[in-house]
């Protein structure tokens, strides 16, 4: 099993990013998957949901409007667009997926995004 987490990097305020996970290992098409982060200092937290379809989504308020997860089933992979970054979404952002009946849970190792001019 993998989930191997890219397009992280350094962006100015203001900017955009777009994040990708690969899945591989496991039958990625009935997984809920999930972006979290972790700020230095800071308790991971869930920043969007997915769910198996890619039907429904949620957003934890601080990034709601501004980041968009998605996901495309053929690929293995989940996406997480970030638009309007701000200096405190700057954290070290994971991928996970949940399965649909056991709740086993898969992370990736994460990608590190920079907000900063």
């Amino acid at each position: 099993v993998q989930l191997v987490e890219s397009g992280g990097g350094l962006v100015q305020p203001g900017g955009s990013l777009r994040l990708s996970c690969a899945a591989s290992g496991f039958t990625f098409s009935s997984y809920t998957m999930s972006w979290y982060r972790q700020a230095p200092g800071k308790e991971r937290e869930l920043v969007a949901v997915i769910n198996s379809a890619g039907g429904s989504t949620d957003y934890a308020n601080s990034v709601k409007g501004r980041f968009t997860i998605s996901r495309d089933n053929a690929k293995n992979t989940v996406y997480l667009q970030m638009s309007s970054l701000k200096p405190e979404d700057t954290a070290v952002y994971y991928c996970k997926g949940r399965g649909p009946i056991s709740g086993r849970e898969y992370w990736g190792k994460g990608t590190l995004v920079t907000v900063s001019s």
